[in-house]
């Protein structure tokens, strides 16, 4: 029969033994998981946070949001005053046609011009035909003239005769180099006509030159009347509202952000001695600090290329001699798997998370 004693150190037997089976199963499943996962709690939920700012200058005229609201990609956020830019297009619709009525007036003036130039041309031609036949006549004259004064010499012509053949060959000369003379001022004046055309041409092109620049004149103040509305760039969660009603703001003015909770994403920073393991397209449970009952699924998706400590404002430098190694963080970015409306309500850029990459 035992004794007490034995009874007491029987139990204590026991309960090391059970001690001792739970301590080789949680032993156990640690070296699993930490065989088949890498983990970290150096993580936290990310988003794009887009600034929104003015892209002309005016004054409010109403605000369509209230802070920390959320709004959907094309809601009307502000309004300015446009009645300056209305005017700035009004203006420009007006130049712009100022400019395509010169274009108009320049062309019709080029093509007179032109056709002045071809008929030039065509008078000079003819004034060339007329020199060719005034050498004709001055050649036929001359040897006219030739024979009569043999004639007149052998006693076989009169003086009249030498006289009417002289006086022939003084009017063929004459017309010769009169016609001469006259293609001389017709090429004068088709040199200038077509002078002319060639820079009415040239005004062609810098009256269309005027017309482009009208026409860009015209579409940038558009633009600038369609930014005096200013929407939201995405869906998400509207805060930081920097301004009110009646305020004058500048070009470049912040106005408030925009959190595109539709598209959050984990950053997280494991060590370098666990990067090896981790691959684009590995899957990841994620839990969030805030919300312990909720669970999230999630990608790998890709390295951001260094370690933290290069993108500070003051990296590290190892080489000033007062070196001590410290194990570094790589950023690695995990996308989500999809959020239902609810759970994008209550997640925030910012939460702390606990991310397990299953590498095996």
């Amino acid at each position: 029969m035992e004794t007490k004693e034995q009874k007491g150190k029987g139990k204590k037997l026991k309960i090391f033994i059970a001690v001792a089976a739970v301590l080789v199963i949680a032993g156990g499943i640690y070296f699993v998981n930490s065989a088949n996962f890498e983990s970290t709690d150096n993580a936290q939920l990310d988003t794009d946070i887009v600034p929104i700012k003015s892209s002309v200058s005016g004054y409010v005229k109403s605000i369509n949001f209230k802070d920390n609201a959320e709004v959907k990609k094309g809601d009307v956020l502000f309004t300015i005053d446009d009645t300056d830019l209305k005017t700035n297009v009004a203006q420009a619709e007006a130049a712009l046609e100022n400019a395509k009525a010169n274009l108009i007036s320049v062309r019709s003036s080029a093509k007179a011009t032109t056709q002045n130039a071809n008929a030039a041309v065509l008078s000079t031609l003819s004034t060339e035909q007329t020199i060719s036949v005034a050498q004709a006549r001055l050649t036929k004259a001359q040897n006219d003239f030739k024979r009569t004064k043999n004639m007149f010499n052998a006693k076989a012509a009169t003086q009249s005769e030498y006289d009417a053949a002289k006086a022939d060959l003084d009017v063929a000369q004459a017309q010769y180099e009169s016609s001469v003379s006259q293609n001389r001022s017709s090429s004068a004046q088709s040199l200038g006509v077509k002078s002319q055309a060639e820079a009415q041409d040239a005004m062609i092109s810098l009256a269309q030159a005027i017309v482009k620049q009208r026409e860009a004149e015209l579409i940038l103040a558009k633009t600038q009347l369609e930014h005096a509305v200013i929407k939201a760039p995405c869906n998400g969660i509207v805060s930081r509202r920097s301004v009110e009603i009646g305020q004058y703001i500048s070009i470049g003015q912040p106005l408030c952000s925009t959190i595109d909770n539709s598209s959050l994403w984990i950053a997280a920073n494991f060590k370098e001695t666990q990067v090896s393991k981790i691959k684009p397209g590995q899957v990841v449970d994620i839990k969030i600090d805030a919300y312990p009952a909720l669970k999230i699924k999630g990608k790998v998706e890709s390295y951001i290329g260094a370690t933290g400590a290069k993108f500070s404002l003051l990296p590290p430098d190892n080489s000033t001699g007062n070196f001590v190694k410290i194990v570094q963080r790589v950023p690695v970015k995990i996308s989500i798997d999809e959020l239902t409306h609810e759970e994008m309500k209550i997640l925030f850029p910012g939460l702390s998370a606990y991310v397990s990459v299953k590498v095996k």
